[in-house]
């Protein structure tokens, strides 16, 4: 089972292979997604990384959170399940 983890306050210069970069010294990153902007497609500053292994992602976790990057302090947290909308 993948586990979601939240990453908050990207420089808007991070890609996706940067962000995956970053978590892959903790364990197998199967997925990595910068969110953009609807209308204009600029990055909009947080992304989305899943990993294969809790015990991985919580390792990440502590590892990174706070930590900067490019002179922002990220935040990151195990990402919360969606409300299903109908």
């Amino acid at each position: 089972m993948t586990v979601s983890i939240y990453v908050g306050n990207l420089p808007f210069s991070t890609d996706q292979s940067s962000l995956q970069s970053l978590f892959a010294p903790y364990g197998n990153v199967t997925s990595a997604k910068i969110m953009t902007d609807r209308d204009t497609g600029r990055p909009r500053g947080f992304g989305f990384v899943e990993m294969d292994s809790s015990d991985d992602a919580k390792k990440a976790i502590s590892a990174l959170d706070g930590t900067e990057l490019d002179g922002r302090k990220l935040r990151i947290n195990e990402a919360e399940k969606r409300p299903q909308r109908f």
